[in-house]
């Protein structure tokens, strides 16, 4: 399946909707640190609802460290999401074990991991003008959905 990536999340919420993202999606979930919160946080438990258990959810020290487990464990391709590029996310065509790779709020992804060399493509999810952001969760939300619809939706029901 898919590995949804947030590098350094900060909001709590955002991460439990993640989680539960990875569990009805069959996606692994990889937070990279640091985190700006503790992982028994009450309302990331409450945004994940009970599907902490069902979900499949590493954590980094790095990004570097996270890089080279997708290497070994994915497709080897890093798709990095950001509002610094005209290419869309649906330009792509995602294979399974492809990383959808997201920074973290306010902020998004530094520059430093934009220019990443694991980082084989930059894609942006199309707004109006004007606006500056999709909360964090609704944007991996979207990215995950298509890349799985555009993989026939493998191993839904």
């Amino acid at each position: 399946m898919f590995h949804i990536v947030f590098h350094e999340p900060r909001i709590p919420p955002n991460t439990g909707n993640a989680i539960r993202l990875a569990a009805v999606t069959g996606s692994t979930l990889h937070l990279v640190e640091p985190l700006g919160f503790d992982l028994s946080d009450a309302k990331l438990r409450r945004a994940g609802l009970d599907y902490h258990d069902l979900a499949r959810v590493r954590v980094h020290s790095d990004l570097d460290a996270a890089l080279a487990f997708l290497n070994e464990h994915g497709s080897g391709r890093v798709c990095a999401f950001t509002g610094h590029t005209d290419r869309s996310f649906t330009d792509v065509s995602y294979r399974s074990g492809d990383a959808l790779l997201f920074g973290c709020e306010p902020d998004g992804l530094p520059d430093e991991v934009l220019r990443h060399d694991r980082v084989t493509d930059r894609v942006r999810i199309p707004m109006v003008p004007g606006a500056r952001s999709l909360n964090l969760s609704n944007a991996a939300a979207i990215a995950t959905y298509e890349a799985w619809r555009q993989n026939g939706f493998d191993g839904g029901l």
